[in-house]
């Protein structure tokens, strides 16, 4: 079959409506009442989605230390080494203080004093999750003065509730990512090897207009939820499990569908509808002020009930029922048992129970859900049947 199927997509990144600094504003304004709260001074957050999502700048993640400082009161600080203050400057619409070092000099010693600056001479700064060890030993050793603490109550009570602006742009991301599965479904051909059905995915979303991609397991390797060592081509009968996004303005989609390449035999067709309908009994649990455990525990019992499992066990349902989405594709909150976090308007999350069978099969339907005013709402609508993987 000929590639046409990608050369005919266009890109569907039209109309694109970036988060506005006035958002990024209303975020740190937030971020300020949380620290009030729990009596944090200042949060470090380092390169990353964190420091994207506060203040829009993307960087990368070097040995060297490039972080802002949110203090409770003040302007943002801004660390970076000297030789890229001219390019930080370019990327930098929150208006606040750049702080930079020379290669021989400690960005620690920058850190501290810029605490000192802002007022917090023996107070508690909170380090975002994903700031690594070096940096945290770093700034902990120069001011051993100050109290060190989780910025987890300001930072993901931020994160975890999108806005409006966020969920158009998770919303444009899905829908991309829908066409880019369309158009491999359409490549499917006797042979076909993993590695070429993952290079047409990256061509498919390229020719939308976004970076993404489609991982993919072939018959007995379907059982395994990441995929198996074993190099598959694909052949008649075999369960075709795919996983996939993209990211549009950084914003995140996640997209999992499993169909059979030729005609499904009874057993997986069992199988198929079993996993559809935990599925919806995960959304149907979905509700709002219902703990996210709830929808992870709602999916298990109807596969439960069915004779797998029981809890993690395989053949069943061997992982939680769905994590957090947005910047990062794991991201809070997980739909666990144990998380009794309620499920509240803003946040979203994935819906995708599996059943695993070693040495068979796996199936696995994957679907986003976002928490409006009036329950819960799928950005992608589920599969209709095992032969119709897109309604």
């Amino acid at each position: 079959m000929s590639d046409k199927a990608i050369s005919d997509l266009k890109p569907m990144t039209e109309g694109i409506a970036p988060i506005t600094v006035e958002e990024r504003r209303s975020r740190i304004e937030k971020a300020r009442r949380l620290m009030a709260q729990h009596a944090i001074d200042a949060v470090y957050i380092e390169a990353g989605t964190s420091l994207f999502y506060f203040t829009g700048i993307d960087w990368w993640r070097s040995e060297r230390m490039m972080a802002a400082i949110l203090p409770a009161n003040g302007e943002i600080v801004y660390i970076c080494p000297a030789f890229e203050e001219a390019r930080l400057r370019e990327l930098i619409t929150l208006a606040g203080e750049v702080r930079v070092w020379e290669e021989h000099e400690s960005p620690y010693a920058l850190a501290a004093g810029a605490f000192r600056d802002r007022g917090v001479a023996g107070g508690r700064i909170g380090i975002e999750e994903n700031v690594r060890w070096f940096l945290f030993d770093g700034l902990r050793k120069e001011a051993p003065h100050l109290e060190f603490v989780s910025a987890d109550p300001v930072t993901i009570p931020c994160r975890a509730h999108k806005s409006p602006a966020e969920i158009a742009l998770m919303q444009r991301a899905m829908d991309i990512t829908v066409e880019a599965y369309k158009a491999c479904l359409a490549l499917l051909r006797e042979g076909l090897s993993q590695n070429e059905f993952r290079a047409n995915a990256v061509a498919a979303h390229r020719a939308l207009g976004v970076q993404g991609g489609i991982d993919v397991q072939f018959g007995a390797s379907s059982a395994f939820p990441h995929g198996s060592k074993t190099v598959e081509f694909l052949k008649a009968g075999d369960v075709v499990l795919m996983d996939g996004g993209c990211r549009v303005e950084g914003y995140c989609s996640d997209i999992s569908r499993a169909v059979v390449f030729g005609q499904p035999t009874q057993r997986q067709r069992d199988i198929w509808n079993l996993e559809k309908k935990a599925q919806a009994a995960a959304f149907a649990a979905a509700q709002l002020g219902a703990p996210c455990e709830a929808v992870d525990a709602a999916a298990r019992k109807v596969i439960t009930d069915a004779g797998f499992g029981p809890g993690y066990q395989v053949p069943g349902l061997p992982h939680r029922t769905g994590h957090g989405i947005g910047l990062d594709g794991h991201e809070w909150y997980h739909m666990v048992q144990g998380n009794k976090t309620p499920l509240a308007p803003g946040m979203c999350f994935t819906d995708e129970p599996m059943i695993a069978i070693y040495g068979e099969f796996g199936i696995r339907l994957e679907d986003c859900i976002y928490m409006t005013e009036e329950g819960p709402r799928f950005f992608t609508q589920p599969s209709p049947s095992i032969e119709q993987p897109f309604a």
